[in-house]
């Protein structure tokens, strides 16, 4: 669970709302469930206009990412990408289709398919990486359909502004109906614009980190079949790849003490 999320949504909704009151203002004058219709009905309808229904299909499906990120275990492939090489080099290529068969990733029994059917190292890197372009540009699609709702959500929010204005020309001569079409001329703005900045735009950028994450994992595994394809000697092929993983420096602990 990615909890940094939940604390971010928490801190951002929390200081808006703490504001408010400190303020003298009250949480419930926040709440108006027309304003909410306008700003959520205008923005996914423009986004459903805007997108493919596979993209926006997709995109909410990776909402989940958020809270329960996609889980990458680079070390484990990097073993896993070494014992092969030690296996082809011990066995021949064909030994590799056994662990093909067993492989659920569609990307990685491909490349392993291919080094079995005996395709040039440089064919191999050919089709691989139209395999990967295509799934980056998928992938970026869902993603998209964030990023636009939080494009377009300032906007539908100034539209249910002038809507609750215009509620409110409509009525001066009631002054007990002023009161509600304000506030959600006013309450409509914060909506639109609190919802990009919050939430619209936040979960685009974080899907596209994952996004990133996951090519580059992807990567790795192209480099480490070519690695094979070619014969390198396979600690050559660790090697390489762990330069694909990021290491956490150490910090020095007791540096003063050591000196002295």
């Amino acid at each position: 669970m990615d909890k940094i999320s939940l604390v971010g949504l928490i801190i951002g909704i929390g200081a808006i709302l703490g504001g408010q009151v400190l303020e003298g203002g009250k949480v419930g004058s926040l709440v108006q469930p027309t304003a909410l219709l306008i700003v959520l009905g205008g923005t996914f309808g423009a986004v459903m206009l805007q997108s493919p229904f596979h993209a926006f299909r997709r995109g909410f499906r990776m909402l989940a990412w958020v809270i329960f990120p996609p889980v990458l275990q680079h070390q484990r492939m990097i073993d896993e990408m070494t014992q092969w090489s030690f296996l082809s080099r011990r066995e021949g290529l064909l030994a590799l289709e056994n662990i093909a068969n067993q492989i659920q990733d569609p990307f990685t029994r491909k490349g392993l398919q291919l080094l079995v059917d005996g395709a040039p190292p440089e064919r191999l890197r050919e089709v691989m990486e139209v395999e990967l372009n295509t799934y980056e540009e998928e992938m970026r699609q869902g993603a998209k359909v964030w990023e636009s709702a939080g494009g377009y959500s300032p906007t539908i929010g100034i539209l249910g502004a002038v809507l609750g204005l215009i509620h409110v020309m409509e009525n001066l001569s009631d002054p007990s109906k002023l009161g509600a079409g304000i506030a959600v001329a006013f309450v409509a703005t914060i909506y639109g614009v609190g919802m990009a900045n919050l939430v619209f735009l936040p979960v685009a950028n974080k899907l596209k980190a994952y996004i990133a994450r996951q090519v580059t994992a992807k990567e790795m595994l192209l480099d480490g079949l070519m690695g094979v394809a070619i014969g390198d000697n396979p600690r050559i092929i660790e090697s390489r790849l762990q330069g694909y993983v990021f290491t956490e420096p150490r910090r020095e602990k007791n540096r003063a003490g050591r000196r002295s």
